[in-house]
């Protein structure tokens, strides 16, 4: 399966697109970085209100809406913050890729800044799309809007105007600000982020999904999120396994990692 998801020009998916369709993987080729950030103070009170991890869309919905749980201000803006966290996170149990940042959200609370840019990536082009751009520059850099701004239409030429494409950059700068991998207010400067177990958890679970086994989980998009080498990103995913998060056999150069807590039987077959 593809390490990155990407849909066929809009025409219906493939099976292998279906598969990560259902596992909660999207193909859109917009996102909800032109309106928003990854929301991460909106997604921590969501998820203080609705405790229960295997609650159904439907009352995430409500609360955002109907309840107005995280207090906006107008049932327009009410309706706009549900439309774009749906978008970034499928709000939905069913779909693993949510289920797995439920998992590691409740039990990994230093990386859950980290962890909540990893499930957008899964399902927002628009961040997939600024992350070579920034996990390739060296530590130290400034990053500017201007710099995002023109890898954005270099990706996407001639489709964004002037005004979406400054509010798209200041976004994504947003984002991975909030994640770690930029530091500053006005002034963006690249530094190190600074993954957890969690963290590395979940990106083996999010390779797993697209389809990845072995050493290879530890080169994939979502293991690069987490900003670090591949030895330590392994040495994060044993301490993941001592906790008892996921199962972890590595003998040599062979690698074998299951999810007893994460996956129904189902699922399993499925994969």
């Amino acid at each position: 399966m593809s390490q990155v998801f990407k849909m066929n020009n809009g025409s219906a998916p493939n099976n292998e697109e279906a598969n990560l369709q259902i596992y909660g993987f999207s193909g859109e080729t917009g996102g909800a970085h032109a309106s928003r950030t990854i929301m991460v103070d909106e997604l921590h009170r969501l998820f203080g209100v609705i405790q229960n991890p295997f609650a159904e869309r439907d009352q995430y919905r409500m609360a955002i809406i109907e309840e107005n749980a995280l207090g906006k201000r107008s049932a327009k803006t009410r309706m706009l913050t549900y439309r774009h966290l749906a978008d970034l996170y499928g709000l939905d149990p069913s779909l693993m890729v949510f289920r797995g940042l439920r998992f590691f959200w409740e039990r990994e609370v230093d990386g859950q800044a980290l962890l909540a840019l990893q499930c957008a990536y899964a399902r927002d082009a628009l961040l997939r799309s600024s992350a070579p751009y920034i996990l390739s520059t060296p530590e130290g850099t400034t990053i500017s809007r201007e710099s995002i701004e023109k890898h954005i239409s270099t990706v996407f030429p001639n489709r964004f105007s002037a005004a979406t494409l400054k509010s798209t950059a200041q976004n994504l700068n947003s984002s991975w600000t909030k994640a770690g991998h930029l530091s500053g207010r006005a002034v963006k400067i690249r530094r190190r982020a600074n993954p957890t177990p969690g963290n590395a958890a979940y990106a083996i679970f999010l390779g797993y999904l697209a389809g990845l086994r072995g050493l290879s989980l530890f080169g994939s998009p979502y293991a690069k999120l987490l900003d670090c080498s591949a030895e330590r990103s392994l040495e994060l995913a044993q301490q993941a396994a001592q906790k008892g998060w996921i199962s972890v056999n590595h003998i040599d150069d062979v690698f074998e990692v299951s999810f007893p807590s994460l996956q129904k039987h189902t699922d399993r077959e499925r994969l």
